[in-house]
């Protein structure tokens, strides 16, 4: 099998796989068609105006545009599009012939990944006669096929990343993305929808620097959690045209998302909502919170994507003028254990064991459920990790099982499945070892360990030496003698001023509210001076608050700590910014 085919055939997988092929519904197909109208250019001199869809699915998105193109008087319109699924193809080809028959359509059973690596780069600016895909197009419209590094596989994801001059972890529309871009005519126009986890994510980086040197990104809308799919997908819509020597000011950014605030107005749905400002409700019920502004990147190529405005502007300079650092000046950020075999590795009842058969190699596991802001909740029954690793001569390794015979025994009875982790392997790893074990040495330090997934930040301070589990991350200290920078961070990380400041700076957000704690976001929160006389008192305050916790009634703690966190950065707590 060549590479090229290899990656449809991961495509094909994946959707199998994951049983949730979800294609674009009516209300945004749309949505992205009327845009799409609404900025198109003169029509082509002398031929066909040419139209792709990378990935036709059911049709959807070229029935919506191609019913508002039809309307142009003499409008000569041909219709392109790949699709893998033979099924799907039938379904568009259906569909377009019976609602517009006279319209010239060629839909290709095919990956256009394959098409643009290969077919696309041998014949250059203009197709061969025999070849009815034309080498570019006046208008794009797509939403690429979400497919992640673990199913496309690393040999494919390292062909896709070498080939689009990607790096770190990939998904498949970061390569359909850039693929239209290289199809797209200068003068050209393309609409697509993407997962909005590309504008903030580290891996998206590389995506969004190419982005920005070959399109001219015009509008960005992100549709957060507004469930416009039936899958837990966040859209966002991207309006960009050609690369060419036309100047435009900074894109165009919408955001919408969900909120329990009140209301100003009322709407059919959230399509309708985006046209609106402020706090939205639609019919069934949901308000949403609706911004206008203009795209930030951070002044750098692949600066995370957000919204904003002079009014966001001057807040973050505000703090800018009060931090002097981020949490990453503490220490690094690390992401918990991943075993890729938690049955096997973690369990409660190992002292249920006889002492014969218990492993030796056993630690006391950290995971969220025992998450509480500055003191973590006590465990009914603690988790365990059977932890092989140990650092020997400065690096870290998997220990001499012939030393520990009852762990040895115990990983002897599960080889089978730790075996079936084939990329264990395939990394030159030991067959019994945890895929991300981390720096072993580092565990019995105080540590600041906060839950990757939550509607509120929390954070908690570990003096117990344990293992932190992958649903979760944890700091500790360049200095082991600056603990005082960890009640700091415990404080500004509890506080309703780090919402506000996440929201603002990342807004990666989750249905229901959920935030993502990652590394990339959390080491930029910004600390004020702990030396000054307010940042000694955040610290000491946050220290009470641990010691009293959770035998002392706290609320009243909580409340002057966060607005002493408020006032270190030159803000007031009592009024809300939302940044419109």
């Amino acid at each position: 099998m060549n590479k090229a085919s290899a990656v449809s055939r991961y495509t094909t997988v994946s959707k199998g796989k994951s049983g949730d092929v979800n294609y674009t519904p009516p209300i945004l197909a749309d949505f992205v068609a009327d845009r799409i109208a609404e900025s198109l250019g003169r029509d082509p001199a002398g031929r066909p105006i040419r139209v792709l869809d990378p990935a036709v699915g059911d049709g959807e998105l070229l029935l919506s545009l191609s019913a508002r193109l039809v309307k142009t008087p003499g409008a000569d319109i041909e219709v392109h599009g790949f699709d893998t699924d033979p099924n799907a193809l039938d379904t568009a080809c259906i569909r377009l012939k019976q609602h517009f028959p006279e319209l010239k359509t060629v839909l290709t059973q095919g990956s256009f990944i394959e098409y643009v690596l290969g077919d696309l780069g041998s014949y250059g600016s203009q197709p061969p006669l025999n070849n009815p895909i034309p080498a570019s197009f006046d208008i794009i419209i797509a939403n690429p096929p979400y497919v992640r590094t673990q199913i496309i596989g690393a040999e494919q994801a390292r062909m896709l990343a070498d080939k689009f001059k990607l790096s770190g972890r990939i998904d498949l529309y970061y390569a359909f993305i850039l693929g239209i871009a290289r199809v797209l005519k200068p003068e050209g126009t393309a609409g697509i929808i993407v997962s909005n986890r590309f504008m903030t994510t580290l891996s998206g980086s590389s995506v969004r620097r190419v982005l920005l040197e070959r399109l001219n990104i015009r509008h960005i809308w992100d549709l957060g959690d507004t469930r416009l799919f039936n899958a837990a997908v966040l859209p966002a819509v991207l309006l960009a045209e050609g690369k060419n020597n036309r100047a435009w000011p900074s894109p165009a950014f919408t955001s919408i998302y969900q909120t329990s605030e009140k209301a100003l107005s009322t709407v059919a749905n959230p399509i309708i909502a985006l046209d609106k400002k402020g706090i939205v409700k639609v019919s069934d019920g949901r308000h949403f919170h609706v911004r206008h502004g203009r795209l930030d990147t951070g002044r750098a190529p692949g600066g995370m994507w957000r919204i904003t405005t002079d009014a966001i502007d001057a807040w973050l300079a505000t703090i800018q003028a009060h931090s002097r650092g981020t949490f990453k000046d503490i220490g690094k950020i690390r992401v918990g254990v991943k075993t890729c075999a938690d049955r096997v590795f973690i369990r409660s009842d190992w002292f249920d064991m006889p002492v014969s058969s218990r492993p030796e190699l056993l630690m006391a596991l950290t995971t969220h459920h025992i998450a509480r802001r500055f003191k973590p909740l006590a465990p009914k029954r603690q988790l365990h990790i059977l932890y092989p690793h140990e650092i020997a001569g400065g690096r870290r390794c998997a220990v001499d099982l012939s030393i520990f015979p009852r762990s040895l025994a115990y990983l002897e009875e599960h080889r089978n499945t730790l075996e079936g982790r084939k990329y264990v392997i395939e990394a030159g790893r030991k067959w019994y070892e945890i895929w991300v074990p981390q720096n072993p040495d580092v565990w019995k330090m105080p540590k600041l360990v906060f839950r990757d997934i939550a509607d509120k930040p929390i954070f908690w301070i570990d003096f117990d030496g344990s293992v932190v589990n992958g649903d979760c991350y944890w700091l500790t200290c360049w200095n082991p003698a600056r603990i005082d920078l960890l009640w700091m961070a415990a404080a500004i990380g509890n506080s309703t001023f780090i919402e506000c400041y996440y929201d603002h700076c990342f807004h990666n957000r989750l249905y229901a509210g959920r935030r993502r704690f990652i590394t990339q976001y959390v080491e930029k929160f910004p600390m004020p001076d702990p030396q000054s006389p307010l940042g000694t008192a955040i610290i000491e305050k946050a220290r009470r608050i641990y010691e009293c916790t959770p035998s002392f009634p706290t609320d009243q703690l909580y409340e002057e700590l966060d607005t002493m966190v408020w006032d270190a950065f030159g803000l007031k707590k009592e009024q809300p910014f939302k940044g419109d």
